[in-house]
């Protein structure tokens, strides 16, 4: 009979970024114990205000703290607060066993002289020192979010480790590409039992089943890598079954949109899914000058103008330092981010002269100033509390955002509008973030099985030789 190994409890102190990064840690570690220095309460109220994302947090934090307190008897504070006393999203959570404790006396523990006491970070490195010497029966870890204060504790012989529960993944090597390969023999394994079918639209279809099927996901890309050229879309899966869609081809200059070619698999792949008014939701990752940006405007005119799905384009991007107030800018909204939609408004001027090239200096003008009245540009400072109707919104840089930045733009869809994300995991700004906890990731992988959304990962670059090059020599 195998014996169940019970796990070590453990004692868990909390650097002041955690709980910033995510209020809810406290509810993470089951029935593990957790600890607050008093410089980390300290650095919580003096990070409370603001409108800003680590504001709010910062408050929620105390919130939760709050609670706990008020609802412990003041007598038994010393002996640790259970956390199961606290409610969280309406439930309490019968793991989380552990309980919270504060420090309520000094606790001395001689650190070298390069790293003085009254500093935050080495007054937590001091208090964690002291307490794995108090309880040398029990193992304390510190967790934290700067990977400069876990090296610090490292040195110092202290256990240190990342805040790992608001990651997505393992490994970013594992997020959903949005596209398989299929082996060449698919029709020999997949096609006995296949039905196909057209639409009054002219449109392709086919029911196969087989090994395969069970691994794929709704608007999934499906490619044959031979001469054939098939690439094809899933449309939906049940039963061991699923109906694909032959992909449209935007490759060729009869079928461009609005001026633009797609000029690989995966480029043809996204205005197919962008173009697609039964798809809400769209997340496109890629390195620069795989055309994401050009891709999400072109498609986004086409909808807008030409099919008038859409009342107006929406361009926003987070401002790098995180919520940093753009007052300081002049002028209004719209020109105050200006400068941080540099990239946007540049395809957007491309895209106008691709409309209207041959045409006079006057006539491209007022074709200019047609396409600035039904694109916005909007900051994600001021998101909370709107909603958007029948608005095609394009994301820039959407790496930068937190699981909980992401939820927020996402909720502010009403009826009749699109979302497309656009980002480079590789090229993560936000501190405390990496590719493996961003919201991008978050929402790929969250959206991959929702039957209105849909990926994809562009690989090639495709704006110049140069570029290229540098890409990939530099």
């Amino acid at each position: 009979m195998n014996q169940i190994v019970v796990p070590e409890k453990k004692l868990f102190v909390l650097d002041t970024n955690v709980l910033m990064h995510d209020p809810a840690c406290l509810f993470r570690f089951q029935e593990h114990d957790l600890y607050i220095p008093m410089i980390v309460l300290e650095e919580l109220d003096h990070s409370k205000k603001g409108l800003s994302e680590v504001a709010r947090n910062a408050r929620q934090a105390s919130r939760f703290l709050d609670e706990l307190i008020r609802h412990a008897d003041l007598s038994a504070i010393r002996s640790g607060i259970p956390l199961s006393q606290l409610e969280y999203a309406g439930r309490i959570d019968e793991q989380c066993s552990g309980r919270l404790y504060f420090q309520v006396r000094r606790m001395d523990s001689v650190l070298p002289e390069s790293l003085p006491g009254d500093l935050p970070d080495n007054s937590i490195l001091a208090t964690t020192l002291a307490l794995t010497r108090e309880h040398a029966d029990l193992q304390v870890v510190l967790v934290s979010k700067d990977i400069n204060m876990r090296i610090k504790a490292s040195v110092l012989g202290i256990v240190a480790e990342d805040y790992h529960n608001d990651q997505v993944l393992d490994d970013i090597n594992l997020l959903y590409s949005g596209a398989q390969e299929l082996p060449l023999d698919f029709w020999e394994t997949h096609g006995s039992k296949m039905d196909s079918w057209q639409d009054h639209t002219g449109r392709t279809f086919y029911r196969v089943a087989g090994p395969l099927v069970r691994d794929w996901h709704t608007h999934q890309f499906l490619y044959i890598p031979n001469d054939s050229g098939f690439e094809a879309i899933v449309r939906s899966r049940d039963n061991g079954a699923a109906v694909i869609e032959l992909a449209r081809d935007f490759r060729t200059p009869q079928h461009a949109v609005w001026g633009i070619q797609a000029r690989n698999r995966e480029q043809n792949f996204a205005f197919n899914m962008l173009l697609d008014p039964d798809i809400d939701f769209v997340t496109l990752l890629g390195t620069a000058g795989t055309g994401k940006t050009l891709l999400a405007l072109a498609a986004g005119l086409a909808l807008a103008l030409e099919a008038k799905l859409f009342r107006e384009i929406i361009m926003t991007r987070e401002t790098v330092p995180l919520g940093e107030d753009i007052g300081f800018l002049p002028g209004t909204e719209e020109e105050k981010m200006t400068p941080w939609m540099g990239a946007l408004l540049d395809n957007l001027e491309l895209l106008s002269n691709h409309e209207n090239g041959s045409s006079s200096s006057w006539e491209r003008q007022a074709a200019n100033q047609l396409l600035m009245n039904r694109v916005k540009v909007r900051s994600l400072n001021f998101m909370r509390g709107r909603t958007f109707l029948n608005r095609y919104i394009i994301l820039d840089e959407a790496q930068n955002l937190t699981s909980k930045q992401m939820k927020t733009l996402i909720t502010r869809a009403g009826p009749g509008s699109k979302i497309v994300c656009l980002g480079n995991i590789a090229q993560i700004d936000t501190p405390y973030l990496t590719g493996t906890t961003s919201g991008l990731t978050y929402a790929v992988d969250r959206f991959k099985n929702w039957p209105h959304a849909a990926h994809i990962t562009l690989r090639r670059g495709e704006r110049s030789r140069l570029a290229d090059f540098a890409a990939d020599a530099l």
